[in-house]
């Protein structure tokens, strides 16, 4: 209990922290670069807006409720190109020959800008959950897959030894070696992939679904909803801040109870 308390503080400080800086950046970006003040919104207003005003009621049940559309298509592309990694990072690994079919496949999926993807993958899936998985497992797919074979590989070619010296298969080895090594990537892949997945979702909202924080922001943009725009970035940032805290606490937990060191 004391180490997840302490976890749980580190992480906590680490969200405060990068919610500071934002907030500095913010309010002296704006101020340095002199934006409109009816355009650029800044910390106090955004607050105005979701707790001060007359709607701010009506406000944050908005923003709230799109939020959370938001969040479930980030979720969706975020396990699917999750998942595609962990089977393409287990094929390369194990099977020889894979890495050099697949690879540019991936390579090719990372070089196309989405945007330009975006209306094949419309036609192809329509402009439901498919094409969220889609444009989100995509954004996802290329860092965590790197950030996961590397972390395979990087198990003791020592210990893979003694595993085969004992009459162990390559895929005991995988199992009881590459697995275990690779768990602080593994992390480090989920972290990454958060803001990824974020992205995505956000990216099919709007060329796809016409819902959620995505296609909200663009409605505000050509309504001149500034106060509501801000707001929807500001939640979705937090959101993604709050995430990363949540799995950097459950990577301490679990490096620590695997005796691996963070």
């Amino acid at each position: 209990m004391t180490h997840a308390l302490k976890s749980l503080s580190r992480s906590t400080l680490g969200v405060a922290i990068s919610l500071a800086v934002v907030l500095a950046i913010w309010a002296g970006g704006l101020r340095l670069l002199d934006v409109s003040s009816f355009i650029g919104k800044g910390p106090l207003d955004v607050f105005g807006y979701l707790a001060l005003d007359e709607d701010a009621a009506a406000h944050r049940a908005a923003v709230a409720d799109n939020l959370t559309i938001t969040l479930a298509d980030a979720a969706i592309g975020f396990v699917a190109g999750l998942a595609l990694a962990l089977v393409a990072a287990a094929a390369f690994t194990l099977i020889r020959g894979v890495e050099d079919a697949l690879l540019p496949i991936a390579m090719l999926l990372r070089s196309v800008p989405l945007v330009a993807m975006a209306p094949i993958l419309i036609l192809i899936f329509g402009r439901g959950t498919a094409t969220v998985a889609a444009m989100g497992g995509i954004v996802v797919l290329f860092p965590a897959l790197v950030t996961i074979v590397l972390g395979l590989r990087s198990a003791s070619p020592a210990m893979v030894d003694v595993v085969s010296v004992f009459g162990g298969s390559k895929v005991a080895a995988f199992r009881k070696v590459a697995l275990p090594a690779s768990l602080p990537a593994f992390f480090t892949a989920l972290r990454i992939s958060i803001p990824g997945a974020l992205t995505g979702a956000l990216l099919a909202e709007w060329l796809a679904t016409g819902q959620g924080i995505g296609y909200q922001i663009v409605s505000d943009v050509s309504r001149a909803r500034y106060e509501s725009v801000w707001a929807s970035v500001v939640v979705v940032t937090a959101a993604s801040l709050l995430l990363y805290g949540i799995v950097s606490v459950l990577e301490r937990l679990v490096l620590r109870r695997m005796g691996q060191t963070v």
